[in-house]
């Protein structure tokens, strides 16, 4: 059975019994402070399964994109190494939202995975929650009775809370599970270890292994530990796409199916190797074939690689693969990009967004690819210095390691290649309690502790009305809790009903006041939008939360507010006018002082373009154009209006449309009335953010009029250092004709300089060991400075032969050195920019240079005598 079969099979089976089938969430995750990846099928049902959000069906079935690389579930320096973990995988699942529970859940999977994909049921096990003294959970005897219909006693096996108790997190729904194992042995393994398939259950052998994860939701975790029982008992189960497929092909490993198959042999194509050939290359390969599907999908879903946060993560992946192709498969040049094709011929049907976005994914990993391969060089180079300086003890220090790998971005294990194939060693142990105390410092600035709600009304509904008013009388406080993040405390505050805006979308959120019913006033400093909740930050609790409270806005702020993002639309109508309709946003920031866009395009926005963007969105703000929105629209209602999805959002089956005369698009966002309010438009930057992806920084209104004050004055201020001439273009373009003049004149006077000098250090060339020495100090010199000198040894570089020359002087109050070998120096081995690094520390400086030529500088001009005698040494020795 094919994979693609192996999927649709699962989805149809679903559909028979009753379940919406539904397309997989983005794999990168939006207004959840807890995720950066959706890393489990039951992520894009979170608000459902917590109370904040009411399911649209009872039953929903679907194949998510997931990716584990960090967190809990941090997979990724496995990957490759077994067969077994992947980065990103796909997860098979069924949810009940208090419909159906365990019986139906353990009949249908027993159904699906022996009638219709035809499994052996004696290679079946099932694992059963024992129950726990500690939580006072009992063994469920429920689900227990549910497998003896289908197993014999001896395939049902009790776990411990560790393997069969499923959180969501340290708060939170949560419950038994009951996990499907399966025993792919061959008969001749079996024989060999004389253990039955129990034996091995949960006991990591490759080859007894979970497929499937049945998930039963039928308690509450609070902060304290405790548990109680959920008012509506839900269904959440996964099943690993990649391990059914093995075993349904009859395969040992995930990455002999043909999920992977056709990926390796593209791979092999490109390197010249064949997979099978050795466990090294075999390792790099499944490295790449894993991280190609990881890159690409985050890719689509909008997470472009950066250095920070879910950008660093896919960075970090990304050249992992490109590290392990560079080291084992002998890949010197780009090779990522030219996989995706394939992966586009594997998996495009089901998830058409890769295909749509092929040439995209593969602008943004080639230029990717091509700045770590510079780094590679650079770190090969650095790895030389390190080297050098542990030349006594041919020992890497874990700092020099650990700043390598940290700040250069260089591998830690091929810096253990490089010094292994030189003779050095690395410090691991140093190594490792450096990043040990990095990933403390990470862990530290990042903690969070969420308390348990204090409920003061009962509710789940929170109704926006912030879109029709900025005040709100009578309103009522659901909950609130305290939370700690980054050793800051906060309170969080949760109204039945609210005109705040929680920051949602790249608009940032509302601030304002609350005022109860005694006058009391409180400041909220921030609004977030966390798990379909819109969640106050204030600055205290009420006295009395049980009363009714008056919610007030900033409206100011948020006048601006809206004003900003609703020029990011006019701008966006106005760049596919002007640059093309391949442009497409990638991703905003809006706030009341600018905002930023980002978008696709493959060039640099010409002075000439950027004028005419200006001109077009100021000419759609003074034509005033009325806000006309549709608040419930269907998607296709929004699509006959013209309005555009954007690839790595998740649309509801309901979206609200926003039109400014020719500008519509999907928004959740707040609008101005009309677009005269905003005022002047002017653009404050344009920059390259990623390989095909623009942005442009711009300011409305007040800001704007402000930057253009600004540069009056500016101008006003440039004028008057020319006496306030009319022609202050001209008056600049002499000054730098007549500076060009001079700049020629004192060039040629240096090169005379450095001629004579050149005369005079030749004659002052003595033998010594074989080498003609020319010794250079201050008084020789003559006062030249750094440059003439330069000038002076690459002058005397091309004329002598067998020569070196050694200076030390000050230029400019501070002590320099040079060291120049000839050419034929150069050639026997002879390297200035290492022999200078000595000679450097006596001036308590450091340099470096070329082979032929090299300068150092410091700060203690009275070590210039033992430098310059450290030089002449060096330069001599035999």
């Amino acid at each position: 059975m094919t994979s693609k079969e192996t999927r649709q099979k699962f989805l149809d089976f679903f559909a028979s019994k009753g379940h919406a089938i539904v397309p997989s969430a983005p794999m990168v995750v939006k207004n959840d402070p807890t995720l950066m990846f959706t890393n489990a099928g039951m992520n894009q049902f979170k608000d459902i399964f917590l109370g904040n959000d009411k399911a649209p069906w009872q039953r929903a079935a679907d194949s998510q994109k997931c990716l584990r690389v960090s967190g809990k579930h941090n997979d990724l320096e496995e990957v490759g190494h077994d067969t077994y973990h992947h980065t990103m995988f796909e997860m098979l699942g069924n949810w009940s939202f208090g419909d159906y529970f365990k019986s139906e859940a353990i009949d249908w999977a027993w159904e699906l995975l022996t009638e219709v994909y035809g499994i052996d049921k004696s290679l079946l096990y099932a694992t059963v929650f024992e129950g726990s003294a500690e939580d006072g959970t009992e063994l469920d005897t429920e689900a227990q009775q549910a497998w003896r219909k289908h197993l014999p006693e001896d395939h049902i096996l009790l776990g411990n809370k560790h393997d069969n108790f499923w959180e969501m997190g340290e708060t939170g729904p949560c419950g038994p599970c009951s996990e499907i194992h399966i025993d792919i042995r061959t008969a001749e393994e079996k024989a060999a270890s004389g253990l039955d398939g129990r034996d091995l259950v949960n006991k990591s052998d490759p080859h007894v292994i979970e497929i499937w994860n049945l998930v039963f939701m039928q308690f509450q975790r609070f902060a304290d530990g405790h548990l109680e029982p959920l008012p509506a008992k839900n269904i959440d189960t996964g099943m690993g796409f990649e391990r059914l497929c093995a075993v349904l092909q009859g395969k040992n490993s995930n990455y002999d199916t043909d999920v992977f198959s056709g990926m390796l042999a593209r791979i092999g194509t490109l390197s010249g190797h064949r997979y099978g050939e050795n466990t090294q290359t075999d390792v790099a390969m499944r490295v790449i074939a894993d991280h190609i599907r990881a890159i690409s999908f985050s890719i689509a879903d909008g997470q472009l690689p950066s250095n920070v946060k879910a950008g660093y993560v896919i960075r970090r992946i990304l050249r992992r693969a490109v590290r392990y192709g560079y080291t084992f498969l002998g890949l010197t040049e780009p090779f990522l990009c030219q996989l995706v094709q394939q992966l586009v011929d594997d998996m495009g049907e089901a998830y058409p967004e890769i295909a749509k976005q092929q040439k995209f994914i593969e602008n943004v990993i080639r230029e990717e690819e091509m700045a770590f391969l510079r780094t590679l060089d650079r770190g090969i180079r650095l790895m030389d210095d390190c080297m050098e300086r542990s030349r006594k003890t041919k020992v890497i220090s874990g700092a020099d390691a650990f700043k390598l790998y940290d700040t250069y971005g260089f591998p830690i294990d091929l810096t253990e290649l490089i010094a292994a194939e030189n003779g050095y060693t690395v410090d691991q142990a140093g190594f490792q309690a450096e990043l040990q105390q990095q990933k403390d410092r990470a862990r530290n600035a990042t903690a969070n502790t969420f308390g348990d709600w204090t409920v003061y009304h009962e509710g789940e509904d929170v109704a926006f009305v912030g879109f029709d008013t900025t005040e709100v009388e009578g309103a009522l406080l659901l909950k609130s809790r305290t939370v700690v993040q980054k050793n800051k405390e906060m309170l969080q505050l949760v109204f039945d009903r609210t005109p705040f805006y929680g920051e949602m979308g790249g608009e940032i959120g509302d601030t304002g006041t609350l005022t109860a019913e005694d006058g009391e006033q409180i400041r909220i400093l921030n609004t977030v939008k966390e798990n379909n909740l819109t969640i106050h930050i204030a600055e205290r609790l009420p006295k009395d939360g049980a009363g009714a409270f008056k919610l007030s806005v900033d409206t100011e702020r948020r006048q601006r507010i809206a004003n900003n993002h609703s020029c990011t639309h006019l701008m966006h109508r106005a760049l596919r006018e002007i640059l093309g309709t391949h442009v497409e946003q990638k991703g905003s920031f809006v706030s009341d002082q600018g905002f930023r866009f980002d978008f696709s395009h493959f060039e640099k926005l010409s002075d000439e373009q950027i004028a005419q963007v200006e001109k077009r969105v100021n000419e759609l703000i003074r034509s005033n154009f009325q806000l006309d929105e549709k608040r419930d629209a269907t998607m296709d209602e929004a699509r006959d209006m013209g309005a555009m999805a954007l690839f790595g959002e998740k649309y509801g089956d309901r979206v609200r449309v926003v039109r400014f005369g020719p500008s519509v698009e999907l928004c959740g966002g707040c609008h101005t009335s009309a677009t005269g309010n905003i005022g002047l438009f002017k653009i404050t930057g344009e920059s390259a953010i990623a390989a095909g992806i623009r942005r442009i920084e711009a300011v409305t209104g007040e800001q704007a009029e402000d930057r253009v004050l600004a540069m009056q004055n500016l101008l006003k201020t440039a004028r008057s250092f020319f006496n306030n001439v009319p022609d202050l273009t001209g008056a600049i373009q002499k000054l730098i004709d007549d500076n060009a003049s001079f700049k020629k004149q004192a060039e040629e006077f240096m090169k005379q300089k450095a001629a004579e000098l050149a005369r005079v250090l030749s004659t002052k060339a003595c033998d010594r060991g074989g080498i003609k020495i020319i010794i250079a100090d201050g008084p020789t010199v003559h006062g030249a400075d750094t440059n003439v000198l330069r000038s002076t040894a690459l002058a005397l570089q091309k004329e002598l032969k067998g020569t070196a020359l050694a200076a030390a002087f000050e230029s400019d109050g501070k002590p320099q050195l040079l060291l120049m070998y000839s050419d034929d120096l150069v050639a026997a081995g002879r390297n200035a920019g290492k022999d200078i690094r000595e000679a450097a520390r006596l001036i308590q400086g450091g340099g470096g240079g070329q082979p032929g030529l090299a300068t150092a500088g410091g700060k203690d001009a009275s070590g210039l005598k033992d430098a310059l005698e450290q030089l002449v040494a060096t330069a001599t020795r035999q």
